[in-house]
């Protein structure tokens, strides 16, 4: 059971456009009903257009098969509450999805593991595939550095656990005077609960130069969400040439941990700071030690008592020596590289090779780009079915034989947002980039 909820500050996720189709990232997950002995129970607030189910159960080799396995189910939810709460507020529904299940070998696979997760997971009397709520502080920017301590990886000089501006103040006069700090909110999205200063001499940080990700962000309003999520403040890192490479993990009930995937994340906004893409695998340069930080995280949170997919994102620098990196953040959670990666694995069929570090399908190496930002005029308006058959025509689609193409996501944005996102894949670092500029040439999102 999908229950793709966005399980997270609400403030910084309407300033999204088309936010709730982000709950389409996980349909990916239909590819799963390849499987004959597979079931898939498919949440939404909106109801998912059956083109776009079309357009998942297409890649199947019996889609009618699938489709009788597959149940697609709608709140129809015309409100904001996350689609989870929307759940639990209607009895009749938690009624349907329990007889849905009745008998069946099944568990809750959730976007973010919150308690509104856990409750609907007690109410279903069935296992939530993610952490304990009692362990979400280890996702927040404040748990990321005592974890990195623990886990032993480097990481930018900070404090965590700030409650005020007053003890960001104090923290920031204790770092050893850098040209900008950046204070981070304990739990925020996509990098907008982040605030990057200038600081100048004795000036309180709240009169010092201040760029804040999220627009329309203030010092008296990020004051409030300090006061009521918590902080960090590091030091912002200025070495260049600077990389942004991420890796995501697995752990599983029995506390098996692997990490199944290095990216070079692609960002944007004020402070590029903000997530709008990614490149798959990571640089090679860099890879080893980023996959070798990432899996001594994963073994803390193992020991933890942490379950799931969740995701790290670094800091790549070149010294002397080489290149190092440095942990930024933890999502324990789905995150912005999770439906790339779970598209490319299952529409390949490959598998995530560790020493090569990349997917081997076919006997061959896959690379992918993969965006959730591709938004144009010439989109606006256009159904989703008509984008698909927009990128087959043009020879952009996905090839079985090759295995290689695109792979369509977010097509529920389309029509009134003209946004959708893609996962180029292709056999080499080169033809993937390639595919991706031509289609975003297709789809009127480059000039």
């Amino acid at each position: 059971m999908v229950i793709p909820s966005l399980s997270l500050p609400q403030d910084e996720l309407r300033r999204i456009k088309g936010v709730r189709a982000y709950e389409e990232r996980l349909l990916f997950l239909l590819l799963t009903l390849r499987a004959p002995g597979v079931r898939v129970i498919y949440v939404s607030s909106d109801p998912v257009d059956d083109a776009i189910v079309e357009y998942y159960l297409s890649f199947l080799d019996d889609p009618a098969g699938a489709r009788s396995r597959l149940h697609m189910i709608s709140t129809c939810d015309p409100g904001t509450l996350p689609l989870t709460q929307a759940v639990l507020r209607r009895p009749g529904l938690v009624r349907r999805l329990r007889e849905l299940i009745a008998g069946e070998d099944a568990w809750l696979l959730p976007f973010v593991a919150s308690p509104d997760e856990q409750l609907l997971a007690e109410a279903l009397s069935i296992p939530v595939y993610g952490p304990p709520p009692a362990l979400a502080h280890l996702g927040s920017k404040t748990g990321a550095r005592l974890v990195g301590e623990e886990a032993g990886v480097p990481m930018a000089r900070g404090f965590a656990d700030l409650r005020s501006l007053a003890e960001i103040e104090q923290a920031a006069r204790a770092l050893p005077r850098p040209n900008r700090v950046i204070v981070k909110l304990n739990d925020s999205y996509s990098g907008l609960g982040n605030a990057v200063v200038v600081p100048d001499g004795d000036t309180p940080l709240a009169q010092c130069p201040t760029s804040f990700s999220a627009a329309g962000e203030t010092w008296a309003s990020f004051a409030d969400k300090v006061a009521e999520r918590g902080a960090v403040i590091e030091e912002f890192i200025e070495h260049r040439p600077l990389y942004f490479p991420s890796a995501l993990a697995r752990i599983t009930p029995g506390g098996h941990f692997d990490v199944v995937a290095t990216h070079d994340q692609v960002l944007g906004g004020a402070n590029a700071d903000v997530y709008q893409g990614c490149t798959f695998p990571a640089r090679p340069e860099y890879r080893g030690p980023v996959g070798e930080c990432a899996a001594r995280i994963a073994r803390v949170m193992a020991e933890r008592g942490v379950i799931g997919l969740f995701g790290m994102d670094f800091f790549a620098l070149k010294s002397d020596a080489g290149y190092g990196a440095l942990l930024c953040e933890i999502n324990l959670r789905i995150g912005g590289t999770t439906h790339p990666f779970g598209a490319a694995l299952l529409t390949t069929g490959g598998a995530y090779d560790p020493g090569l570090g990349t997917l081997v399908a076919g006997g061959r190496p896959k690379y992918y780009a993969a965006t959730d930002n591709c938004a144009s005029a010439f989109l606006h308006g256009k159904s989703p079915r008509e984008v698909v058959k927009l990128v087959e025509q043009l020879g952009l689609g996905f090839d079985r034989a090759s295995r290689t193409g695109n792979v369509l996501h977010l097509l529920g944005a389309v029509t009134k947002y003209g946004k959708v996102g893609f996962t180029s894949i292709a056999d080499s670092p080169e033809a993937a980039a390639e595919l991706h500029r031509a289609t975003l040439r297709a789809l009127g999102a480059l000039t």
